[in-house]
């Protein structure tokens, strides 16, 4: 008996969301670091086990928007959860409960769908802390499971799966059995650079990237990629390329190398730096950035 569902994986920025979504699929496909609101756009993984098909929707950290791509974020996630038939609530496992998961729980409640509770980065935090957490969330809301993990060591991971599939319906998979995303290559390229500029660089400047692919060809043996790194000052623009070009030459080594390993053969990268003054406060320059609304 085939069953299958949508599981959107929701909660603030930096919760291990991204991570836990790679540690699930065993694959690389949403980026991740150490910075807040590194995932912008809805992202699906899918995976096939036995006779169910999990379809997660990675979603951007809930957070109070500063501008037109904050708020951007927030309506994406709020569209996912509208269109899931189960939630992963995603939470620092030591951590107070805060207005967002108070929003996502209302929600749960009003829309009457079941969730689980994954309470991440238990490496952090004393048995005691772990449970006084758990005993919080248990007042607040009736959860179909509550699972503490470590998505970034991959400890319990698969008890958010375990319980996930209880969730599942009895249906027809959406996806075919070998489909683990449904984005575009262009788009894993632009998101692999954007995670090697979060990685790489300090302070506010990566918030302020956004990266557009303007040429993805596929030789067989080498695809080409040019890229085009947007940064909304000039000055930023000078700290990404660094000095006599260190600082992209090192980012284009390092996404040189995830993406030779993701699409299996050789990768020639061309990396441009240009400047659209203030681009995250105008809603056409995020939609124009890839940032819409899906229809």
């Amino acid at each position: 008996m085939k069953k299958s569902g949508y599981i959107a994986i929701v909660g603030r920025p930096n919760v291990g969301k991204s991570t836990l979504l790679n540690a699930l699929l065993g694959e690389k496909i949403a980026i991740v670091s150490n910075k807040p609101q590194t995932t912008r756009n809805r992202i699906l993984g899918i995976l096939t086990r036995g006779e169910a098909q999990f379809v997660f929707i990675d979603t951007p950290g809930i957070h109070k928007p500063q501008n037109s791509l904050g708020d951007f974020m927030v309506e994406t996630a709020n569209a996912s959860m509208k269109e899931a038939d189960a939630l992963v609530l995603m939470v620092d496992a030591g951590r107070e409960i805060t207005a967002v998961e108070e929003n996502v729980m209302r929600y749960l409640k009003q829309s009457g769908i079941p969730a689980v509770l994954a309470l991440n980065k238990t490496d952090l935090y004393t048995a005691v802390e772990i449970a006084e957490s758990i005993k919080r969330y248990a007042a607040a809301h009736d959860f179909a499971a509550v699972v503490p993990l470590c998505a970034k060591n991959g400890k319990q991971v698969f008890d958010v799966l375990d319980e996930c599939e209880k969730l599942l319906a009895e249906s027809e998979w959406f996806f075919p059995d070998d489909m683990i995303t449904d984005q575009p290559e262009r788009q894993i390229a632009a998101e692999i650079i954007r995670e090697k500029l979060l990685r790489t660089l300090n302070k506010e400047v990566p918030h302020g990237v956004a990266v557009v692919i303007e040429e993805f060809k596929d030789e067989g043996n080498l695809v080409r990629i040019r890229a085009e790194i947007f940064c909304e000052k000039a000055s930023h623009k000078g700290i990404i390329v660094g000095k006599n070009g260190a600082e992209l030459k090192m980012v284009g080594t390092y996404a040189r190398q995830d993406l030779e390993k993701l699409f299996g053969t050789k990768v020639y990268l061309n990396l441009w730096v240009k400047v659209k003054e203030n681009w995250r406060d105008s809603r056409i320059a995020v939609g124009n950035f890839g940032y819409r609304e899906e229809k």
